[in-house]
């Protein structure tokens, strides 16, 4: 008896999704007629491609497979760049680096593609410039980020300025680390200026002047969707614990 209940409403949703999704009418016949069989018939030819394109299902896949074969996307750039070594084949094994975390090699790669391209292509400075940052190399970061062709894209300008923001503060430069942090922090999405900006004021012992930033990223934070805010969980969560450590102080 249980089972022909589930029967019937695994056929109700079948249909009602055919007729709302506008599916070929002799659909509905199979589900009928063929009952479970026609519903799973339904579902493999008509459903399950669907799935495959929503945000979702695509983010399960890309992480199945990173974890079934952490190495695959730098092994596959590898063998491009040894069968070709072009500019974008040598990008392409940079990111797949930087995405492991392997900058410093990352940015061997980003170096060669840039000796392949025509001078000024800002994209692939700002790669290297990261990628040399995150090694460690704050100078020679400052050095090409500094350096980088104007965008015409102001959204772009601040992701240069906020990179170069960061080579400052590590290089030393504070004071005009916080100034790029204040002017870029209210265009950009997200609330990595605003924490960064924050970080660097408590570490001049100027905790007071960080809490409204704090604040702000909270304010941000809770507007994301999901995926956006999973993405820079830890640095939510470091601004909600900061912001109640330095409100209890």
């Amino acid at each position: 008896m249980q089972f022909l209940a589930l029967a019937i409403v695994v056929q109700i949703f079948c249909a009602v999704h055919c007729i709302r999704n506008g599916r070929n009418n002799l659909w509905l016949m199979v589900i009928i007629f063929l009952s479970l069989p026609g519903c799973f018939a339904y579902f493999l030819f008509e459903i399950l491609p669907g799935l495959g394109a929503t945000r979702e299902v695509r983010a399960a896949k890309q992480a199945a497979i990173k974890t079934l074969d952490p190495e695959r996307d730098i092994r596959l750039a590898r063998d491009a760049v040894e069968t070709t070594d072009t500019a974008a084949n040598r990008t392409a094994l940079g990111d797949a680096l930087a995405e492991k975390g392997e900058w410093r090699e990352a940015a061997v790669h980003y170096r060669e593609a840039l000796g392949k391209m025509p001078a000024g292509d800002r994209p692939a400075q700002m790669k290297l410039g990261r990628a040399l940052l995150e090694s460690g190399d704050c100078g020679g970061a400052r050095k090409i980020l500094e350096s980088l062709p104007k965008s015409a894209s102001q959204t772009e300008s601040d992701r240069g300025a906020l990179l170069l923001a960061r080579a400052l503060q590590e290089c030393g430069d504070a004071d005009r680390a916080l100034a790029l942090y204040a002017e870029i922090g209210g265009r950009l999405a997200g609330a990595e200026a605003q924490c960064r900006q924050a970080a660097l004021l408590i570490e001049q012992g100027r905790g007071s002047e960080a809490v409204p930033l704090l604040e702000e990223a909270g304010r941000r934070a809770r507007k994301l969707d999901k995926f956006e805010r999973a993405r820079d969980s830890d640095m939510y969560e470091w601004a909600e614990r900061t912001l109640s450590d330095l409100r209890n102080a």
